[in-house]
């Protein structure tokens, strides 16, 4: 039953989006490097800005973080460097990258997008 307060009590009681946020609030200390990929597959947007606090309190204290993302959310970070790996690890900026430019797009006019997606003339 150690583990209960190791990971943050039982973490088959949640779902996995909680569960992922219990495990970075018990097991993520100052000063680690952490990797991470796709973290936001777990996690609702809400649950990603959650997340990005956590990075940021983290980071504060001495910890390092690789991630590999396809969120906006997550790679808008203030103090985040983003590395394009489709541009030889190319150093970008956020409003640069393909992921901003799509929800951007998106975002701006979903039902347009829907138009072009859904009323493609054959």
């Amino acid at each position: 039953m150690f583990y209960l307060l190791f990971y943050g009590g039982n973490l088959h009681t949640c779902s996995h989006g909680e569960s992922f946020i219990r495990l970075i609030k018990n097991r993520f200390t100052d000063h680690g490097l952490y990797i991470l990929d796709e973290p936001e597959a777990a996690l609702s947007p809400s649950r990603q800005l959650s997340l990005l606090c956590f990075i940021d309190e983290l980071a504060k204290e001495g910890s390092q973080f690789i991630i590999a993302t396809h969120s906006p959310i997550l790679i808008s970070y203030r103090d985040g460097e983003i590395f394009d790996l489709n541009n030889n690890f190319k150093l970008t900026k956020y409003e640069d990258t393909e992921i901003y430019k799509t929800y951007k797009m998106y975002l701006d006019n979903p039902y347009d997008m829907q138009r072009r997606l859904f009323d493609v003339d054959d």
